[in-house]
C-alpha cells in the first residue's frame, strides 16, 4: 500500500488540479454516482445542484484508499500508543508516505496537489480509527503547510515544503498561560536587532512539539501597538536557546504530543508575515458509533437484541442524526472556503456544533455499551477522553459562540 495514495492522487491532480472549483455541470459530470444527479428538475430542463455529499472520483478514491490504511496501519497501534502516551514513530512515516502530510500542497514540493476538502476527508476517515492521529495529519496539512504555502518566500518555501511533505512534522506555537482564548495577549517578544530578531517568552499545550522539526512562533515585535505587532517566525528544532520541556499528561489525545517550550534569547531572521485563522469531531463521533453499533446487535436481553428496544432505536437514530448534520455543516464550511465565499460563521458553526456531538455521541455510546463500555477492552473510552479537547482548543465552544453571534448582528446591519 506505500505510496498508493500519492500515485493516486498525483495522477488524479494533474488532470483535475482542484474538482471544487468548477462548475456546477463539471461537479455533476465527476459524481461517483452520476444518475443519483439526475432529477425531474434536470429531465424539465431545471436548474440541480449537487448533494454536499457527492464527492468527486479522486475524492472517493482517496476516502476510501484512507479508511483502508487507516485500518491496516494505525489501528494496530492505537492502544498501545494510547496507554504509553507516544505517537509510535513508523505511523508518523507511514504518514508521509501515503502522502498525507503535504494534501493540498502543489507536485513541484512533493506533495499531493489535491484540495482543501480532500484534507477534511481524510482527516475525518483518520479520526475514524485514532483522533491523536488525525490531530497530527491536521494542523501538518490545514495549518502549517497552509501558511508556508501562502505566505512564504520562494526561498521558504523551497527550504521546507519539500520536507515537510515528505519526512518533516511542523508545530504551531501559539497559546501562553495568559494568553488562551484572548490569543491577542501573548506576552513572548520578538526584539529587532539591525537584520535578526532575538525572540524571549514561553509557550504553553502546543501539539506536534515532540516530533516537530520546525515550529511557527507567534511573538509580538511591537507591544505598544497591541495585537498588531503580532509577527510569526520560523524557528528550527536546534536553534540555540529553544527549549522542549516534558509533555503533558493528558486525559485524551495522549498519543498527540502536547509540550510546553521556552525561548531563551533566539537569534531569528526567518520571518513568516501572517494574518491569523477542527473538523475531526466529526470522524472521531462517527468511529466511535461504528464502534458501538454493533455491539447492540449483538448483545441479547430479555430474549432481544438492544437495538430492538424501542429506546435504544429511538437514542441510536437521533445521534446518527446529530452526526450527519455535523458532517454537513463541516463539508458546507469546507466547500464555501474552497469556493473562495465567506465561510467563517459557518467554519464557527461547524466547530462547535461537532464537538457538541461529539460529546453525546461519546457519552451515549458508553451507556449503550454498558459495563463493558467503561472498560480499555473496547475503544468507546478512548473516543470519550480523546472528545473532551474538541470544545477547548482551537477556539473553545464559547469563542465560536461569540464569533458566530458578531456576525449573524452584521448580517441585519440596514
Amino acid at each position: 500500500m506505500a505510496a498508493s495514495l500519492v500515485r493516486i492522487f498525483s495522477k488524479s491532480c494533474r488532470q483535475i488540479s482542484r474538482p471544487w472549483g468548477a462548475s456546477r455541470a463539471a461537479w455533476r459530470s465527476r459524481s461517483t454516482n452520476p444518475a443519483a444527479d439526475v432529477s425531474s428538475d434536470q429531465a424539465a430542463g431545471g436548474v440541480s445542484f449537487p448533494p454536499l455529499q457527492t464527492y468527486s472520483e479522486e475524492e472517493s478514491m482517496m476516502r476510501e484508499a484512507v479508511k483502508k490504511y487507516a485500518q491496516e496501519r494505525i489501528a494496530p497501534f492505537v492502544s498501545k500508543m494510547d496507554e504509553n502516551s507516544t505517537m509510535d514513530e513508523e505511523v508518523i512515516k507511514s504518514l508521509f508516505e501515503q502522502g498525507l502530510m503535504g494534501i493540498e500542497i502543489d507536485p513541484e514540493y512533493n506533495g499531493t496537489g489535491s484540495t482543501f476538502f480532500a484534507s477534511i476527508l481524510v482527516i475525518e476517515e483518520l479520526a475514524k480509527v485514532d483522533p491523536s492521529v488525525a490531530v497530527l495529519c491536521d494542523i501538518q496539512n490545514t495549518l502549517i503547510n497552509t501558511l508556508f504555502a501562502e505566505l512564504g518566500t520562494t526561498a521558504q518555501k523551497e527550504q521546507y515544503l519539500s520536507r515537510l511533505t515528505t519526512d518533516m512534522v511542523g508545530s504551531f506555537c501559539l497559546s501562553e498561560a495568559e494568553s488562551g482564548s484572548d490569543a491577542f495577549s501573548l506576552k513572548t517578544r520578538a526584539d529587532k536587532h539591525k537584520d535578526y530578531y532575538i525572540i524571549n517568552g514561553s509557550k504553553l499545550w502546543i501539539s506536534n512539539a515532540e516530533h516537530a522539526g520546525v515550529f511557527l512562533v507567534m511573538a509580538n515585535v511591537d507591544p505598544s501597538s497591541g495585537y498588531k505587532g503580532i509577527t510569526c517566525f520560523i524557528v528550527d528544532r536546534d536553534t540555540e536557546g529553544l527549549e522542549i520541556c516534558k509533555k503533558e499528561n493528558k486525559l485524551g489525545l495522549r498519543a498527540s504530543s502536547t509540550c510546553p517550550l521556552n525561548f531563551d534569547n533566539v537569534k531569528m531572521v526567518h520571518v513568516l508575515t501572517l494574518s491569523l485563522r477542527v473538523f475531526q469531531m466529526v470522524g472521531l463521533a462517527q468511529g466511535c458509533f461504528d464502534n458501538t453499533i454493533p455491539y447492540t446487535r449483538q448483545r441479547v436481553q430479555f430474549g432481544k437484541r438492544l437495538f430492538d428496544f424501542q429506546g435504544m432505536q429511538h437514542q441510536i437514530a437521533h445521534v446518527a442524526t446529530q452526526i450527519e448534520a455535523g458532517r454537513l455543516l463541516t463539508y458546507n464550511a469546507a466547500r464555501l472556503k474552497e469556493a473562495g465565499r465567506p465561510f467563517i460563521k459557518e467554519a464557527c458553526m461547524a466547530k462547535y456544533f461537532t464537538a457538541e456531538v461529539a460529546t453525546l455521541t461519546t457519552s451515549k455510546c458508553i451507556e449503550w455499551m454498558g459495563g463493558v463500555g467503561f472498560t480499555k477492552d473496547y475503544p468507546i473510552e478512548k473516543y470519550y477522553r480523546d472528545c473532551k479537547i474538541g470544545t477547548i482548543y482551537e477556539g473553545t465552544t464559547n469563542v465560536q459562540l461569540s464569533t458566530m453571534a458578531k456576525l449573524i448582528d452584521k448580517e441585519y446591519d440596514s
